[in-house]
């Protein structure tokens, strides 16, 4: 049986976000492609490739308290032409002590199909709260 894109997609998120809540480091990568990029949401740093970004998981992983991220997809449109995605939705960051959300807002990320598994080319956040 064949996963569809959407469901596929919705899998590896659901996977970051568990690595992201138990601070899973190995877990985070194979969900990157190498040459992955974030701009973050509220100064916009530019984080360009997996390691980049990996390092910067391992000191926000090390901070205490820290924000614990997630990313709540809304919408998942596949191209009828290129094996990529764009996943749209809503992202919070929430105390690690508290459980009170302290950032929040919208997000939109590029997936391709790699190796037969879907990975993240390109994130850009916006804070709105």
């Amino acid at each position: 049986m064949t996963t569809s894109p959407d469901l596929a997609i919705r899998l590896r998120r659901a996977a970051f976000n568990r690595a992201l809540a138990e601070a899973d480091l190995a877990a985070i990568g194979p969900l990157l492609a190498p040459g992955a990029v974030l701009v973050t949401g509220t100064d916009s740093a530019v984080l360009s490739g997996r390691k980049a970004q990996l390092q910067v998981w391992k000191r926000d992983f090390a901070a205490s308290p820290r924000l614990v991220y997630a990313r709540i997809p809304e919408s998942i449109v596949t191209s009828a032409v290129e094996p990529i995605a764009l996943e749209q939705g809503k992202w919070q960051g929430t105390s690690s002590v508290s459980g009170e959300v302290l950032a929040a807002g919208d997000y939109s990320a590029k997936w391709r199909l790699q190796g037969g598994e879907w990975v993240i080319e390109a994130e850009i956040y916006v804070t709105l709260a």
